[in-house]
């Protein structure tokens, strides 16, 4: 969670549906201000810092109906549709990052593969690997693929033209290329390369477009990798955590694109319960947003992020951005769920 470098932290009388948390932040860049639309059920473990990360599977033909998977960090993986109910739950243990890919051959047959950063062994990280079945909007465990030495984080997904890439972000900073082979009956993993940044690290999210991995260093800012197997290990930083527009934590990391080149990246600014925003074509610094209290609480101390841009329904028609929130009222954890439009209205995005 935060690494506190906050002038001060006051928590106010409880709202109906959230405990609001005022950060102030001398040098703190100003943030416009969004409402949730929606939000899931709280994760099941209470009293603990425990919803981490989501990921969105968006139903082409009908997307309405489209799902999210979201992690507990100390029990497992749920599935939720976009009403926040729990339409299932994978007692995985302790899994920390979340990501998906659809049109993924599995055992066979095209499907979509789930993958969840393993922290059940803390010396050993491990990708542990699931089906989710759009149907039934249920998780079948496939097995676990190993992604090197040390603490398991961070994981974002990679498709390239050779293969599918899964990059295992150690908590030490280490980022471990692993090729994944789910078309057999036993998944496998094979580590391409080793990339390192230089202290504690978590959110990843690649543009598969120009093929860029973009990493939260949390103490440090937000990085960019050639993402392919053959390129480059040298690390280039977009922005610093300079308590202006990233407080720290810098944590979860979402990309949207636009065009063939162009969109943004966007990053939870944790230390004051804001997300930044920069521009992919040249990562210049666009703008700040906070999810607020409105009908439905907002979101505070956020790790995980994920978003996706398309239709998602009458409440999302423009794209869904979810957050985890790491106050919830006298509930337990969970992820708050605001139409992308909403962000580029506030944002004044092209």
């Amino acid at each position: 969670m935060i690494a506190m470098a906050v002038a001060s932290v006051a928590l106010s009388a409880c709202a109906p549906t959230e405990i609001p948390v005022e950060v102030r932040i001398a040098n703190a860049a100003p943030a416009v201000s969004v409402q949730a639309r929606g939000e899931t059920v709280p994760v099941g473990t209470t009293n603990a810092d425990a919803a981490d990360d989501p990921a969105i599977w968006r139903n082409a033909a009908n997307p309405a109906e489209s799902l999210i998977v979201g992690t507990d960090k100390k029990a497992g993986v749920y599935v939720y549709g976009l009403d926040g109910k729990v339409r299932d739950f994978s007692n995985a243990g302790a899994v920390n990052n979340i990501d998906l890919r659809d049109t993924v051959t599995i055992n066979g047959a095209p499907g979509i593969l789930v993958a969840a950063s393993d922290r059940n062994d803390l010396t050993n990280a491990k990708l542990a690997l699931f089906r989710l079945d759009p149907a039934t909007a249920k998780l079948a465990p496939l097995g676990k693929v190993d992604a090197g030495a040390g603490e398991a984080y961070g994981v974002c997904f990679y498709q390239a033209a050779d293969a599918l890439y899964a990059f295992m972000v150690a908590k030490d900073g280490t980022i471990n290329q692993v090729a994944i082979d789910a078309s057999g009956a036993t998944p496998t993993g094979r580590i391409v390369r080793t990339l390192k940044l230089g202290t504690q690290s978590e959110g990843c999210a690649v543009d598969e477009r120009t093929g860029r991995l973009y990493v939260a260093e949390e103490d440090v800012g937000l990085w960019r990798f050639d993402a392919t197997a053959n390129g480059s290990t040298t690390p280039v930083r977009i922005a610093a955590a300079d308590n202006r527009n990233i407080v720290a934590d810098a944590e979860g990391v979402a990309i949207a694109p636009v065009g063939e080149r162009d969109g943004y990246v966007i990053v939870s600014s944790q230390g004051d319960n804001a997300y930044a925003v920069y521009r992919l074509a040249d990562d210049s610094y666009v703008g700040r947003f906070r999810i607020v209290d409105g009908a439905i609480g907002g979101s505070e101390e956020t790790d995980g992020i994920d978003l996706m841009l398309g239709d998602f329904g009458p409440n999302y028609p423009g794209g869904l951005f979810i957050a985890q929130d790491g106050h919830n009222a006298a509930a337990a954890q969970n992820f708050k769920l605001v139409a992308w439009d909403d962000i580029v209205k506030a944002l004044g995005l092209k």
